[in-house]
């Protein structure tokens, strides 16, 4: 193993190993990041899965070989999604390691780590350590050497999804499904067969270059080509993949997109249905629509930052059946709270095949506000951006709190929160209204403000 002192700082981020291949993130790296996973876990047995980038076999391999030199034995599942990973270390009950960079372009690669049980490693949970390792150099292992041995798990993953979510009732429907040259692809095909779907597949080729648009449908130009192809096929939905699978984004039949807030309402509605009073945790970005609707059900809503981490351990603490957030992520109780872009997708065609109506009436009960939807603003000085923008707005709010950022609500029932990122000298926005001009109106005083750095 490597002694060398290097900062890694860079590609260890808040909950992920990510980073350009290989100038970032190279083979080494992933070689130590196995070994130090190893010896922070104590494990005896680890199952890792990659995405379809081309780093992503050496990559996969390189830590496997790490992980086996202090002494665990590995199962290597193969291709797959994330929430396949998940899968696997809930139904195995082993640690588990995704090679994937999400959405990102294809020179990155990345790694997503969690424990037995598919609970989540971060920076407070784990990372931390694994990056202080590898930095130092991990240490030799114990002299025995691990087994790794390959093993397909995707029969096994789709049985268990259809045990969460009952298909065998639902009526003909046509789907459009963009895999985004990603793990949709292989994920999807197995997932919807022997169900009576006519699918129109666009992009289901894996192909870790995106040669057609990049695999992040949170961008609405990125969701152009399944808009079109619902329109022109006459297809009841079109559902939309990120590049790992673990977010799944919706159209509606006239090929307008469905705000995630109102599938986090509307699987959540089914939830309740199942597991009466059951609590239902939701980001501070999530529409207003999703506590009201868990409320008037009869269940427990519960608000938490943004980000799986927070959201897994708030599910954890109350016990709740489900979370959804904004971004399309989706975490279920009886999927060892981890999140799955399938189980969402697969709930919202039992939701519509249960029933005669088409999707944009089904939806429109839980689509009760107007919402911008995240815009992203370059800022040299987040903190003091979202100062002045609270000296601003605080004295004619009815709350302000900063459980996330900074979210003020008004008398009128629109609301915003402004938070920074992670990662880049961003802030982002969400604005909520009772209407389309209330909305917009808040949008553009806020986004003046923001972009200006007057305070008033």
């Amino acid at each position: 193993m490597r002694s060398a002192m290097r900062d890694l700082s860079r590609i260890f981020k808040a909950y992920d190993v990510r980073g350009v291949v290989p100038a970032e993130f190279d083979a080494d790296i992933a070689r130590q990041t196995g070994a130090a996973f190893v010896r922070l876990l104590g494990a005896e047995r680890i199952v890792t899965a990659h995405d379809m980038r081309e780093s992503s076999i050496p990559l996969a391999a390189a830590f496997a070989e790490g992980a086996a030199e202090q002494g665990a034995d590995v199962i290597c599942a193969g291709l797959g999604s994330t929430d396949l990973l998940y899968f696997a270390a809930g139904s195995l009950d082993i640690p588990g390691a995704m090679f994937t960079a999400s959405h990102n372009p294809a020179k990155y690669n990345g790694i997503k780590l969690c424990r037995a049980g598919a609970a989540p490693i971060g920076q407070e949970t784990g990372l931390a350590e694994i990056r202080a390792m590898v930095e130092r150099g991990v240490p030799a292992g114990p002299g025995r050497l691990g087994s790794i041995t390959e093993r397909d798990l995707l029969v096994d993953y789709v049985r268990h999804l259809h045990t969460l979510v009952d298909l065998s009732a639902i009526r003909p429907l046509t789907v459009a499904v963009d895999a985004g040259n990603g793990m949709g692809g292989l994920t999807v095909p197995a997932a919807f067969a022997g169900l009576p779907l006519r699918v129109v597949p666009l992009y289901f080729e894996l192909d870790g270059s995106f040669p057609n648009h990049e695999a992040n449908p949170i961008e609405p130009a990125n969701l152009r080509d399944l808009q079109a192809a619902v329109r022109e096929s006459g297809a009841d939905l079109g559902l939309a993949f990120d590049g790992d699978a673990d977010r799944c984004f919706v159209v509606d039949e006239r090929g307008e997109i469905v705000s995630p807030s109102v599938i986090t309402a509307l699987v959540a509605d089914r939830e309740l249905g199942r597991e009466p009073g059951g609590t239902i945790i939701h980001n501070v970005i999530v529409s207003k629509a999703v506590p009201e609707l868990v409320t008037e059900r009869g269940g427990v809503p519960v608000r938490t930052r943004v980000g799986h981490s927070f959201i897994k351990a708030e599910m954890a603490r109350t016990g709740a059946i489900f979370g959804g957030e904004h971004s399309g992520h989706f975490y279920f109780r009886d999927f060892w709270r981890a999140d799955s872009g399938m189980l969402a997708a697969l709930h919202v065609l039992a939701a519509l095949g249960g029933q005669q109506r088409p999707l944009s009436e089904l939806l429109g009960g839980y689509a009760r506000y107007s919402a911008s939807g995240e815009i992203n603003s370059e800022v040299a000085d987040a903190v003091a951006a979202m100062q002045a923008v609270e000296k601003s707005q605080a004295p004619r709010a009815t709350t302000v709190d900063q459980l996330d950022g900074l979210t003020i609500t008004f008398a009128d029932g629109s609301w915003f929160n402004l938070r920074p990122s992670n990662t880049e000298p961003l802030l982002r926005l969400n604005v909520e209204g009772p209407d389309d001009a209330t909305m917009r109106r808040l949008r553009d005083e806020i986004l003046a403000q923001v972009r200006s750095g007057r305070e008033d």
